[in-house]
């Protein structure tokens, strides 16, 4: 072969061998509904936040089984308990590698150091690094963790102690939800030491399956493959989030094939995309449930009598069929009958527009009264068109004298003013990661959460509390059975919510996607996902 010839063909060998290198790397795009509030889900309980982090970026010591709430080992490989059910003993996994990145390259493997690290910044107030990037921790304050753990001590680089100051039923399930994430020590003192120390929360590191590359907001979020991950590389090579807020551009980019896999679907085109041949559904239980809210700090709902005409004026099951089709069951607790502890004795709430008129009236409100009703910005899988359902409330709302206003806001200002308290009547929801009924119950009603905002009514009932926090403190499944039952009467009888619905969970795959799972948290785990 001549020379000149020779050099074509290596070129072209080379060039075919680099578009093959090229073919063989794998990107992952997931269409998300809104942007992360933050890089680290200590700091946010929302789902764009959790999603984008927690089983993304970071590992916790303890996880839950895919597709189910049974508790696994993770960066902790073993633990006992105490028989008094207030010492938590656990052996942490070794030889775990922290994420290198642009900014910092780790000396050291996962240690008790980061364990201590990552729980003290959120339960210490006097911290280092406690007050930075807001210094609120909802799920911390929310399950009242700063209460119940009364020392966390390392007697080992690879044993952590922790100590509570009662037993807690749900404590290992509380330890694998999204929030509790192991962060790097090291990175942490790095960035102190650089006078960076709020950039833990925003360019983060953790030992998860993958590494955060670039951020733009409401935009898109990129990540590659962490190559060191305890578990084993990930199939995929790159993962990137195309942030879309409007639920038909998510179909639409999901029949083009611009994303893999996209969550909160439109109701009414779930049955064409199941259709489409590049295109397959997911769906299974969700453990959720969707509510209207009143605040019953602010006149006229902290009557009771207002809160039972606005439930009785409600026409909820037309909601069902207007907004989620098929794909949703009405609620009539807080807590949703795929969770343990469901009461189904619980009376629901008829539609009953008269009744409704009278208890108006004997509330001293014959001609009604305005209000405003903040209606959520985004698909949720307990809502997926909360405008929509706020234009039906606000009709029949209308028909008994209560004129409504409907206001809504970005998904972030949304969030942060309900949890300021300062909405009269809000939509919302609830996916529990946990699938214990606690983190519904106490997390979203107890009086110790309206400082948190978990709790959105304010509403504190003593009666309420007493049985909601003595079971998390008896064990058994029979005996908290007993007592969630007896909470969720007087839920009823209350009224502190509307409940609207139990949803089923959607997902829409590419055809080629393969080892995806629904799971009941509304989590993601894009770690065993392959395109084939």
């Amino acid at each position: 072969m001549e020379p000149a010839i020779l050099v074509r063909a290596l070129g072209f060998i080379t060039c075919a061998a680099l578009a093959v290198s090229a073919a063989a790397e794998t990107t992952l795009t997931y269409c998300s509904v809104a942007s992360p509030m933050i890089f680290n889900p200590q700091l946010a309980d929302d789902g764009p936040t959790q999603i984008a982090t927690s089983k993304v970026i970071y590992d916790r010591l303890l996880d839950f089984e895919p597709g189910t709430t049974k508790v696994i080992p993770a960066l902790a490989e073993k633990w006992t308990v105490s028989k008094d059910g207030r010492t938590y003993t656990f052996e942490l996994r070794k030889d775990v590698q922290f994420h290198t990145t642009a900014k910092f390259k780790p000396t050291r493997a996962f240690n008790a150091d980061d364990v201590l690290f990552s729980f003290e910044r959120a339960l210490k107030k006097d911290h280092a690094f406690h007050a930075l990037n807001g210094g609120k921790y909802p799920y911390f304050e929310s399950l009242e963790l700063g209460q119940t753990i009364k020392t966390i001590k390392k007697t080992g680089d690879m044993t952590v102690v922790f100590n509570l100051r009662h037993a807690e039923a749900p404590f290992l399930a509380e330890l694998a939800m999204g929030f509790a994430v192991i962060l790097s020590q090291e990175y942490g003192h790095q960035l102190e030491k650089d006078d960076l120390a709020r950039l833990i929360d925003i360019d983060p590191v953790g030992t998860g399956p993958f590494v955060l590359d670039r951020y733009l907001k409401d935009s898109s979020i990129r990540y590659s493959v962490h190559e060191r991950y305890w578990r084993g590389r990930a199939k995929l090579d790159k993962l990137v989030f195309n942030i879309v807020p409007d639920a038909a551009q998510r179909a639409a980019k999901l029949k083009s094939g611009e994303c893999q896999l996209a969550g909160e679907l439109p109701p009414a085109g779930r049955a064409a995309l199941a259709l489409e041949e590049n295109v397959k559904l997911a769906s299974g239980p969700g453990a959720n449930i969707g509510y209207l809210a009143f605040n019953v700090e602010k006149p006229p709902f902290n009557k009771l009598a207002v809160r039972q005409a606005v439930a009785l004026a409600l026409n909820r099951e037309a909601y069902i069929q207007s907004i989620y089709g098929t794909g949703a069951t009405l609620a009539k607790n807080p807590l949703p009958p795929s969770v343990w502890g469901y009461s189904g004795d619980t009376k629901d709430l008829p539609f009953d527009p008269a009744r409704a008129k009278k208890l108006l009236t004997q509330a001293g409100f014959k001609n009604g009264f305005e209000a405003e009703l903040w209606t959520l910005p985004l698909e949720r899988p307990y809502n997926p068109n909360g405008r929509k359902m706020g234009e039906l409330m606000q009709a029949d709302l209308a028909k008994i004298g209560i004129r409504l206003k409907i206001v809504s806001y970005d998904w972030l200002t949304y969030l942060a003013k309900a949890r300021k308290g300062e909405h009269q009547l809000i939509q919302s929801g609830w996916t529990s990661e946990s699938g214990d009924p606690d983190n519904f119950l106490r997390t979203l009603l107890s009086c110790a959460t309206i400082a948190s905002g978990a709790n959105l009514a304010r509403w504190c009932n003593s009666g309420y509390d007493r049985l909601v926090e003595k079971a998390r403190r008896v064990s058994g499944i029979e005996a908290r059975t007993l007592l969630y039952y007896q909470a969720q009467d007087i839920f009823s009888r209350q009224l502190p919510w509307v409940p609207l619905a139990h949803a089923t969970v959607f997902r829409g795959l590419a055809k080629n996607l393969e080892g995806y799972q629904i799971s009941p948290s509304g989590l993601e785990d894009f770690y065993p996902l392959e395109l084939k």
